[in-house]
């Protein structure tokens, strides 16, 4: 594990990242204390499986479809509702 000071770690902080992303650590100190450590996310642990819901999910074959009384809204309807009184 590599240890940098506060003042190093600003000035070449895309240095250190990509030292991090090679899979190194780093731990950033203040005055000589650790205060922070630089590390790599967590990977996930196993892949995405494809098709877990399938067989428990229903689509309909019209789900792109507009109905039309929504159709008649949007081209015949009022722009804005009328004020009321």
């Amino acid at each position: 594990m590599t240890t940098v000071d506060l003042y190093e770690a600003k000035t070449h902080l895309s240095r250190l990242v990509a030292r991090v992303e090679a899979g190194e650590e780093i731990t950033i100190t203040r005055a000589g204390r650790p205060v922070a450590r630089l590390v790599a996310p967590e990977q996930s642990q196993q892949p995405r499986k494809l098709g877990l819901w399938k067989g428990r999910v229903r689509i309909p074959d019209d789900v792109d479809e507009t109905p039309e009384w929504l159709v008649r809204e949007f081209e015949d309807g009022p722009v804005f509702p009328p004020d009321p009184e």
